[in-house]
């Protein structure tokens, strides 16, 4: 039997589609901002002296951290820098390659669903709340709707509401919550979903070409137009933060 022959809805074809590669570790740049593949023989050190003196809640809602010392990140650094699925990266200045200030990974990687996550988010002082952190973001979601992919997800726990804010000021749509969908560090984990699609991506990375343009940031470097307000009229569905 083919499609044609079903009598009941199946969802809107695709002609032509096909599923994208999986995404080789690579080096993305752009926008003052380097993004690579974790080296455990380049990052641990500027990671630990990224994140020294950072609030220990800094890591509350990932499985890991915080960390006693430089060792015992690298450790960490050395393990996941090997798995393929998380596939981690460090964010850096671009004018500093190796200088890492945070971790980002791609996850839960499905080519043949078209669809990959970003996650593990983890950023120091020195990178949260900085243009270099969006930059980070575009990066990432741009390569991955470049090689094909449909569907592009961020998850957080739903008490996280930082991660929350974020994914709708980067123009993720809410999409629910998934109750009791883990355990972390012996707690339970409500899960919050959210998504940006292949369709939305253009006029998106409009929004963030304009957020991120150095004429957006007057002389302190303070941003003339946020990008909230940029992406609010492109969200599908909204997080209602209470």
């Amino acid at each position: 039997m083919t499609h044609d022959d079903f009598r009941v809805p199946l969802g809107e074809p695709l002609p032509g589609w096909r599923p994208p590669p999986f995404p080789e570790p690579c080096v993305l740049e752009g926008w003052g901002c380097r993004v690579e593949p974790l080296d455990p023989a380049v990052h641990p050190a500027p990671l630990w002296r990224a994140f020294a003196g950072a609030d220990p809640d800094l890591w509350a809602y990932l499985t890991c951290g915080p960390f006693a010392d430089e060792n015992e990140l690298g450790a960490h650094v050395q393990q996941i820098a090997a798995q393929r699925d998380p596939q981690f990266y460090a964010i850096c200045p671009a004018d500093k390659p190796g200088q890492a200030l945070g971790l980002a990974s791609y996850l839960r990687i499905a080519p043949e669903a078209g669809s990959i996550e970003v996650g593990w988010l983890a950023f120091s002082p020195l990178l949260s709340r900085t243009p270099l952190a969006t930059a980070a973001m575009v990066l990432l979601m741009e390569r991955a709707f470049a090689l094909g992919y449909r569907r592009y997800e961020w998850k957080c726990n739903v008490l996280n509401r930082p991660s929350r804010r974020a994914a709708q000021r980067l123009g993720f749509s809410y999409e629910g919550v998934f109750r009791q969908a883990a355990v972390n560090r012996g707690r339970n984990r409500d899960t919050a979903w959210y998504s940006v699609l292949d369709g939305e991506w253009p006029a998106l990375r409009q929004a963030y070409a304009t957020w991120l343009d150095e004429a957006n940031f007057d002389a302190a470097g303070q941003q003339r137009q946020s990008l909230s307000v940029l992406t609010a009229p492109l969200l599908a569905a909204r997080d209602v933060l209470g």
